[in-house]
């Protein structure tokens, strides 16, 4: 069975209210309450750890789902490497997604196991 996949972007393009960072800004940081996922409408943004580049997103990719998944702080740092607008997505509005649209909850585990394959790789 073949699983249709998910524009993240089309997310972005859905009227939430965007948040717009300048180039350096830090989005959130490593400690904070998890209580937002974002989708880049535009731009890039760089995930650290320890101060280290661990992945750079682009447009139409997420971050931060893990802690609206664990309910955990922050593990890792989000800073706009450009210019940027996301879209953020609250915990209510995630649930809804998952409740509302399964392939929602499938294309963001994707992307998690996609993430811990390729840190399994670095490490």
């Amino acid at each position: 069975m073949t699983i249709a996949a998910i524009d993240f972007q089309t997310l972005a393009n859905a009227g939430f209210p965007l948040a717009q960072y300048a180039p350096g800004d830090v989005i959130f940081a490593e400690g904070d309450p998890g209580d937002k996922m974002y989708v880049i409408r535009s731009g890039e943004v760089e995930i650290l750890l320890d101060g280290r580049v661990l992945e750079v997103l682009k447009s139409g990719g997420i971050f931060g789902e893990m802690a609206l998944i664990d309910g955990a702080a922050r593990v890792a740092t989000a800073r706009a490497k450009t210019a940027c607008e996301v879209a953020p997505i609250s915990e209510k509005t995630f649930l809804f997604l998952v409740h509302e649209t399964p392939f929602f909850a499938i294309a963001v585990m994707r992307t998690l196991a996609g993430r811990l394959r390729r840190m399994d790789q670095a490490l």
